[in-house]
C-alpha cells in the first residue's frame, strides 16, 4: 500500500459513505412510510445529535489512540447496521435504535477523517496543499449526495420508500472495503503514546486553553448549525408550494452541488472577497439574508435559488474553517480536538431541533425570519481575524 493513495481512497471512502438515497425524500419517508409527525422527526434528530454529543470525543480518542484507520473502518460497519435496522419496520422505537447506530458511525469518522488526511499530507510534506485537499475531501460526500438524492425519488417511486433507506447499506459496504486498504500515517508524539483516557483529557484541555480555536469554533458552529436547517425546512416549504415530489431529490442535489462548487473554489472566493476574513463574513451574510428572503416570496424558482445559495455558502464554510483549525493543533491531539468541536456543533443542533420543529408547526415564515436573523447576529459577534486564518 502507498501512503500517497490515502488521499484518493479517502475521496472514494467519503463518496460511498454518503450515498444516502433517503435524503431526497426524507420527509415523505418519515411522514408516509414511518407514520410519524414532523415534531417527532425533529425529536428523533435531536436524539441523534445528542447521541453524537455523547460519542464524539470518546470516539475521537479511539482514533487518536488506536488509529484513524480503525476508526474509519468501524464507522462503515456501524453505518451498515444502521441502514438495516432502520429498514426493519416503520416503528418509532426502531428508528431510535437506527439513529444511535448512525450516530456511532458518524462519531467514529468525525474528526478522524480530517486528521487522517492532514497527517498523511504532513508525512508527505504537503501541508500547504491542505486547503485544496480539504475542499475536495468535503466535496466528495456532497457529490455522493448529489447522485444519491437524485436516485432517491426514483427508488421511492419504483421500489418504495423503505428501500431508499435499505439500499444505503450497499455503498457502505464499498466504503468498508476501501477503509481496510488505507495505510495509517505516522503520528508524532512528544513522548510515548498516551493511554485512552489521557488522550481524551489532553485533547479537550488543549481546545479549552486555545483562544484562537475557540474563536474559530464559535464561528463555524453557529453559522453551520443554523444554515443546516435549510435541509429540514426545504421539503416542508416545497410541499406547501405543491412542488411535485419527483423534484425533491433534484433540489437536494442542487443544494449539495452548490456546496461542492464552493468547496472547490475556496481560494478563488477568498481572492474575490478581498481577504479571507471578508469571505468569512460574506458566507454568513448570504445565508442569513437568504432565510429572511424565503419568508417574503412564494415564487418557486426564487425559492429554489435561495435554497441553493443558503446551502452553498452557509454549509460549506465549516470545511474551510476546519482547514484553518487544523493548522493550530498538534498531530497527537488532532482527532480529539476536532471531535470536541464537532461534539459542540451537535449539542447546539440538539438544542435547536425541537425549537425549530415547534416553530415550523407554528409558522414556517417566522422560522425563516428567526433563522436568518440569528445567522446575521452570530456573524456580527464573530471575532475571527485575518491572522487566525493560516494557509
Amino acid at each position: 500500500m502507498s501512503l500517497k493513495s490515502n488521499i484518493w481512497k479517502m475521496y472514494a471512502f467519503n463518496f460511498f459513505r454518503h450515498q444516502f438515497f433517503v435524503g431526497g425524500v426524507i420527509i415523505p419517508f418519515f411522514l408516509d412510510w414511518g407514520g410519524i409527525t414532523f415534531t417527532q422527526v425533529m425529536l428523533l434528530q435531536s436524539f441523534y445529535v445528542l447521541s453524537v454529543f455523547l460519542l464524539e470525543v470518546p470516539t475521537g480518542a479511539v482514533a487518536d489512540r488506536f488509529g484513524r484507520k480503525t476508526s474509519l473502518t468501524l464507522s462503515a460497519v456501524a453505518g451498515i447496521m444502521a441502514a438495516i435496522i432502520y429498514s426493519i419496520q416503520p416503528a418509532y422505537w426502531v428508528f431510535f435504535i437506527g439513529e444511535f447506530f448512525w450516530a456511532l458511525g458518524f462519531s467514529l469518522v468525525s474528526g478522524a477523517d480530517q486528521a487522517f488526511v492532514y497527517d498523511t499530507l504532513k508525512q508527505l510534506k504537503r501541508e500547504k496543499d491542505s486547503k485544496r485537499i480539504f475542499g475536495r475531501l468535503g466535496s466528495f460526500p456532497l457529490i455522493g449526495l448529489v447522485f444519491a438524492t437524485s436516485m432517491g425519488g426514483i427508488i421511492a417511486a419504483t421500489l418504495g420508500l423503505r428501500y431508499t433507506m435499505l439500499l444505503v447499506a450497499i455503498p457502505l459496504v464499498v466504503s468498508f472495503i476501501i477503509s481496510i486498504t488505507l495505510e495509517e500515517p505516522k503520528v508524532r508524539h512528544k513522548n510515548k503514546p498516551y493511554g485512552y483516557f489521557r488522550t481524551l483529557t489532553n485533547g479537550i484541555h488543549y481546545f479549552r486553553k486555545h483562544t484562537i480555536l475557540k474563536i474559530l469554533a464559535f464561528d463555524a458552529i453557529s453559522i453551520w448549525a443554523l444554515s443546516f436547517f435549510v435541509f429540514w425546512t426545504a421539503q416542508p416549504l416545497m410541499m406547501i408550494l405543491a412542488v411535485p415530489i419527483i423534484y425533491f431529490g433534484f433540489v437536494n442535489s442542487a443544494m449539495a452541488g452548490m456546496e461542492v462548487l464552493a468547496m472547490n473554489n475556496f481560494a478563488r472566493l477568498e481572492r474575490w472577497s478581498g481577504s479571507k476574513r471578508n469571505f468569512m463574513a460574506y458566507s454568513a451574510i448570504i445565508p442569513g439574508l437568504g432565510f429572511i428572503t424565503l419568508s417574503m416570496t412564494d415564487y418557486v424558482p426564487a425559492v429554489m435559488i435561495l435554497f441553493i445559495l443558503i446551502a452553498g455558502f452557509g454549509m460549506s464554510r465549516q470545511v474551510l474553517i476546519s482547514n484553518y483549525m487544523n493548522k493550530h493543533i498538534p498531530s497527537h491531539n488532532r482527532a480529539t480536538v476536532m471531535s470536541t468541536v464537532s461534539m459542540l456543533t451537535k449539542l447546539t443542533s440538539a438544542i435547536l431541533y425541537p425549537i425549530v420543529g415547534l416553530l415550523v408547526e407554528y409558522s414556517l415564515n417566522w422560522t425563516f425570519i428567526l433563522l436568518g436573523s440569528a445567522i446575521l447576529i452570530a456573524s456580527v459577534f464573530s471575532r475571527v481575524k485575518e491572522e487566525h486564518l493560516i494557509d
